[in-house]
């Protein structure tokens, strides 16, 4: 019994040691000139700049999704532009989007229940929901329910897109009750200014979003969403000036196309989005496209996609188009929702018959308002909106819709790489040195690291979904 009492006491004696050994290393490693706890604004701040910098980036953007939908195409260093990618090449986008977006945001979200500021949370459920519409609109299935509680689940089971949207669309209606602007403030908000009014704005004009990617899936439930969205008495954003974006600074806070272009020259515009423009009289091409820096025939002269090195390099540096200066600026906005878009979307809402709004006034104003948005006023937006070409088709309004649409996207790769495959327009041909037997990508393919650091849920969303290639079609890629 002696002997007992004295294992206990030594027993006792060692816990009290590990215990003030792990105090002392506590106060050892904390920052005396650092918070120990996180704040909201710092990590609203920090998720929105993380996504913003890799939703506009290169990985995402400019050496795939850009290239994709022949917005850009490459002069030097064309394999990606041939489709010819490694399985890490794609790894950006879900990296960032997990490991530094998401959880960030999902701490934002516990933060606001433990402060009760319903308007930070509100405000990370609409960040989160888009990084999520990201994450699905590339890979298709992803992590959702697991990946909001990543601290428990290392190695994540994926959700089916599906499951995936439909959640989302619950996130934003419980973000649009949660957002009260005559609620508590809140700070670090880089796109509205700290706004709530505008956020409730984004909310339902992200809710619009995704439920168009539903649509040609389940036409009732994508009703029913809009009506809930009008019963609620919700707005979407309804001017240029409520776009969803974030405004850049000076270096190193600058746009990331602009601080490619500081250091590389491998881009240029494609000829053909020059070729539509030009048949149009576009009033935007000059927007989009620098001058040749050479004279040429043409004063603008865009590339062909997917050529081989030699066959790009051929046409010269200095007798092609760079895009333009306004895309190259250091404080060119990285765009999330326009007010054109949001107008696009309604139209077509209208059209498909889940609202009763006047698709053909929509569409016109759609594009009005992008053209607007780059400076273009009274009567060039008169002029362009009363082309043959350009009215409205209500026979064929994915044709109408998709092909303006498209031009008013330009610049935000990822948006118009869901958009171009929803709606099957403007009908583009492959990379002329293209890898895919005839085919452009219609996703992205997931990254390395989940085969390796996740094996069996990757498996499980590869039989699910299909083969993990750049030519498997996504649940919401219906045509």
């Amino acid at each position: 019994m002696k002997l007992k009492y004295i294992t206990i006491l030594l027993s006792g004696a060692l816990l009290l040691l590990v215990s003030s050994c792990k105090k002392d290393l506590v106060k050892i490693n904390q920052n005396p000139n650092a918070s120990q706890n996180a704040q909201p604004n710092y990590l609203l701040t920090a998720a929105t700049k993380a996504t913003a910098d890799t939703y506009w980036g290169v990985a995402n953007t400019m050496e795939s999704s850009l290239l994709f939908v022949q917005y850009w195409a490459k002069i030097q260093y064309t394999d990606p532009d041939r489709y010819i990618y490694s399985n890490s090449a794609f790894q950006e986008l879900w990296t960032v989007g997990y490991s530094k977006s998401i959880v960030n945001l999902n701490q934002i979200i516990k933060l606001g229940d433990a402060q009760s500021n319903s308007n930070y949370k509100g405000v990370a459920l609409v960040l989160r929901s888009w990084v999520f519409t990201l994450l699905t609109d590339a890979y298709g299935d992803i992590p959702y329910k697991q990946a909001t509680n990543i601290d428990q689940y290392l190695t994540p089971a994926y959700d089916t897109q599906k499951d995936v949207y439909y959640a989302l669309l619950d996130d934003l209606k419980t973000a649009q009750a949660a957002l009260d602007p005559a609620g508590k403030a809140i700070a670090g908000d880089v796109i509205y200014g700290n706004n709530i009014a505008l956020w409730k704005k984004f909310a339902n004009s992200l809710r619009l979003r995704i439920t168009l990617r539903i649509a040609d899936r389940d036409a009732v439930k994508a009703k029913q969403v809009l009506a809930d969205i009008q019963s609620e008495g919700g707005a979407y954003i309804s001017s240029n000036a409520e776009i969803a974006q974030l405004v850049y600074l000076d270096s190193p806070n600058q746009n990331p196309v602009s601080n490619l272009f500081d250091t590389r020259d491998d881009y240029r515009i494609s000829k053909t989005i020059v070729d539509k423009l030009v048949s149009l009289n576009d009033p935007r091409l000059p927007v989009y496209a620098s001058k040749t820096q050479d004279a040429t025939p043409q004063t603008y002269v865009g590339i062909p996609n997917g050529l081989l090195v030699g066959d790009a390099s051929s046409l010269g540096f200095t007798k092609t188009s760079r895009p333009g200066a306004y895309f190259l600026a250091p404080h060119a906005p990285a765009v999330i929702i326009s007010y054109a878009e949001v107008l696009f979307d309604r139209a077509e809402a209208a059209a498909r018959g889940l609202t009763a709004e006047d698709a053909a006034s929509l569409y016109n104003q759609a594009v009005t308002a992008s053209l607007n948005q780059y400076g273009i006023q009274g009567t060039a937006v008169d002029t362009y909106t009363a082309l043959p070409a350009v009215k409205y088709d209500a026979a064929n309004f994915k044709k109408s819709i998709g092909e303006q649409k498209w031009i008013a996207l330009f610049g935000q790769g990822l948006e118009a790489f869901a958009e171009w495959r929803r709606l099957d327009y403007p009908q583009l041909q492959p990379a002329v040195a293209g890898t895919l037997n005839g085919k452009i990508p219609v996703r992205f393919i997931y990254p390395g690291t989940e085969q390796s650091l996740n094996g069996t849920n990757y498996k499980a969303a590869i039989a699910d979904q299909g083969t993990d290639l750049l030519t498997t079609k996504l649940w919401f890629d219906v045509n």
